[in-house]
């Protein structure tokens, strides 16, 4: 029966993370700007987010954030003033200065590892659509006399397939051939980043908790 769960959840949940979304914008804008290792930091905050989800779905905690209202506002606003805040952020990226070096970052554009982690956990922690999904696997797929060992170990799961395939977004986003190719657009792409970011911010904001 366990085995048969893991990989419903599994499964559900890898659906989930390719899906475009503010945890994937975050990681391409980072592994582009930035460095591969600023995308992979940001991943490993998009985790440490989704461990926390996962804690409060364990202890029952999530469910009383689903239903409160106050509690569930505040959490979804926070979110979506972060979202507007880096796309604002963002689209005041500027066009790269005539004979600049690609691969030397200037000191005003380093995103150290504590900022890329920052990022990434506030994006996925705050994300109130996570909140929703997470808890949904744990009250409506997960049988509810599964131990919690194995429940965490459904999570421990959730935990690194998530880091795995942002890991795979990273490289790809920062392999020298495609910032080769965008250097001349990378504000363009940046500004468009932006608007993605700030787009899903208002929709987060108008979203319900169904």
């Amino acid at each position: 029966m366990y085995v048969s769960q893991f990989f419903t959840i599994a499964l559900i949940h890898l659906l989930a993370v390719v899906s475009p979304g503010p945890d994937f914008a975050m990681v391409s804008r980072n592994s582009l700007v930035y460095s591969r290792k600023a995308g992979i930091y940001t991943a490993f905050g998009l985790v440490c987010g989704i461990a926390v989800h996962i804690t409060y779905s364990l202890l029952g905690i999530g469910l009383l954030i689903s239903q409160s209202i106050l509690l569930f506002n505040t959490i979804k606003y926070i979110g979506v003033a972060y979202l507007i805040y880096i796309g604002y952020k963002s689209l005041k990226a500027k066009p790269q200065a005539e004979g600049e070096v690609v691969e030397v970052i200037s000191e005003e554009k380093m995103l150290t590892p504590l900022a890329a982690i920052k990022t990434g956990f506030l994006t996925n922690v705050l994300n109130p659509k996570v909140t929703l999904f997470i808890l949904a696997l744990f009250t409506q797929v997960i049988d509810p006399k599964t131990p919690k060992f194995i429940q965490a170990l459904y999570g421990l799961e959730m935990m690194t397939a998530t880091f795995v395939w942002f890991t795979i977004v990273s490289i790809f986003f920062s392999h020298q051939k495609i910032k080769g190719r965008v250097t001349k657009f990378q504000h363009w792409i940046e500004r468009f980043t932006g608007v993605v970011l700030i787009g899903l911010g208002i929709k987060v904001a108008l979203s319900s908790r169904r």
